[in-house]
């Protein structure tokens, strides 16, 4: 767990995304499965309807004192006094973000490349998304395809939190744990089944196993 970033199981939610539970549904399920950081991401709204599904998700988060992400808006993360944003690289840039915002906001930057470790956006960043670890069919616009090595690249790289998204589910939350991510971020494994809560669960307890074995 970083001390900057103590959150382990991110969920990357979207009213699309959700196959068999409404959106608002899935979200409180995760929490109440471990899901400890919320995102929501809404690429296909206008920024009135993005902020009204903003608004609902965060009255569950504030409920349970869980932080809400934005997703590439910041019209919208004003607007819901939300807890950060997370951008990429063709989104406004953190050093903007951080010149029409509240300093004490987080921001989230997705890593594509290596180069970017060394850019001003990094170091504006609190932390940075790893995208994708593997490739997956909910975001087809990236660039490089992380993998385990990747992951231990850009660890040996920066201090900063490091959030793993891409194909992120029981079966491989912990080795990407293990080679330096700081917390899992998912969207299919959690949004896509029938148990949300259980799916959390499982997710969960693959973290904590595996930080309890490099104690």
């Amino acid at each position: 767990m970083h001390p900057d970033f103590p959150y382990q199981l991110y969920l990357v939610i979207s009213e699309e995304s959700c196959v068999h539970f409404p959106m608002l549904q899935v979200a409180e399920m995760s929490i109440e499965g471990g899901v400890d950081i919320i995102q929501l991401r809404e690429k296909n709204l206008d920024t009135s309807a993005f902020i009204k599904k903003a608004e609902a998700l965060k009255k569950i988060t504030d409920k349970y004192r869980i932080p809400l992400i934005i997703n590439d808006n910041l019209d919208v993360a004003k607007a819901v006094d939300s807890f950060g944003i997370h951008v990429g690289n063709s989104d406004m840039p953190p050093t903007e973000i951080q010149q029409k915002w509240d300093r004490n906001k987080a921001i989230g930057y997705s890593i594509e490349y290596l180069e970017q470790l060394e850019n001003e956006q990094t170091q504006v960043a609190n932390h940075l998304g790893i995208s994708p670890i593997y490739s997956t069919a909910t975001k087809t616009d990236t660039v490089t395809e992380w993998g385990i090595e990747g992951i231990k690249k850009i660890r040996a790289l920066t201090p900063k939190p490091l959030v793993a998204i891409g194909r992120m589910d029981a079966g491989n939350a912990a080795e990407v744990i293990k080679a330096g991510a700081d917390c899992i971020a998912v969207v299919s494994a959690i949004c896509t089944s029938e148990d949300p809560k259980k799916a959390a669960e499982k997710i969960k307890s693959q973290i904590h196993q595996n930080q309890h074995e490099n104690l």
